[in-house]
């Protein structure tokens, strides 16, 4: 027997509600719609009023890289639990659906890089990888970039996108911090160019390690950039805090960060600064 077709109003809530999901983006700023195909081309950018939503790791490859190729370092040094880290759901089953749904290894991914056919050594934290949290896999890779570029005497880039230390490594996860700074002092030594990027969010640990040492800091418009958030702010000083505190604009108004770069000029503005800072 065939069934006839259902009418409209004949379709359940719920099966209406999941009509063109992954077909068309809201934005988070205007609340225009979008179709996803066009969000995707503008890399999206809200074309109404500019608002930057998160991107992948593969499409920032796809939009610094030449031909968004990365020779990747270090993907062998995985994470484990050293604190046998259980608050309900194991620390181990945590990151087994981190690794299922964001498809990486690790909260950053790492690796030489051309970008307008200068080499670098290249950077991005994976922000869908447990918040983009910094752990002792992170630190030790992020160590290991400035190593390797400072060995090489490449550039590096490094897209900063992370909720800060990973709470299940505990001081493991602090110790991060000064771990990876001391390996950027040294990488300096050899007069190399470390240029750091701030997208949407950058807070915690991360914010207050590398992602505010950059010789040069640029951040997207609007980004979060910070270490604590500004509800935790408030409630400890009991005040009320400006507004736009904590954003990219603030930042930059109060010396900060050096730029702040629409997403579809970055890899020509990267372009430009490698090549006043180092030469052609």
């Amino acid at each position: 027997m065939v069934l006839p077709n259902k009418t409209p109003a004949q379709t359940p809530a719920s099966e209406k509600r999941s009509l063109g999901r992954g077909v068309f983006q809201k934005c988070d700023g205007c609340g225009q719609v979008h179709t996803a195909e066009d969000f995707a081309e503008s890399w999206w950018v809200c074309a109404s009023c500019g608002a930057h939503h998160p991107m992948s790791p593969a499409e920032w490859r796809r939009l610094l890289l030449d031909d968004g190729a990365l020779e990747t370092w270090d993907e062998h040094v995985s994470p484990t639990d050293p604190l046998g880290f259980d608050d309900g759901k194991s620390y181990r089953a945590r990151l087994e659906r981190a690794v299922g749904r964001s498809g990486h290894s690790e909260a950053v991914e790492v690796g030489r890089a051309t970008l307008s056919g200068r080499r670098v050594a290249y950077g991005s934290y994976v922000f869908p990888f447990m918040g983009g949290s910094m752990g002792s896999v992170v630190g030790e890779r992020v160590t290991r970039l400035f190593e390797r570029a400072h060995d090489e005497r490449l550039p590096v880039i490094l897209i900063h996108a992370s909720g800060g230390a990973r709470m299940q490594e505990g001081l493991l996860s602090l110790m991060q911090m000064a771990k990876t700074v001391g390996a950027l002092r040294r990488f300096r030594a050899a007069r190399r160019v470390f240029v750091s990027v701030l997208v949407h969010p950058t807070t915690g640990g991360v914010a207050a390690s590398t992602a505010l040492l950059g010789d040069v800091n640029l951040a997207e418009p609007g980004a979060l950039i910070g270490f604590a958030g500004p509800r935790v702010i408030e409630s400890t000083l009991r005040t009320t805090l400006p507004e736009g505190f904590q954003r990219s604009e603030f930042l930059l108004a109060h010396g900060m960060v050096d730029l702040i770069v629409p997403r579809a000029e970055m890899k020509s503005t990267l372009h430009a600064l490698l090549s006043h800072l180092e030469g052609p």
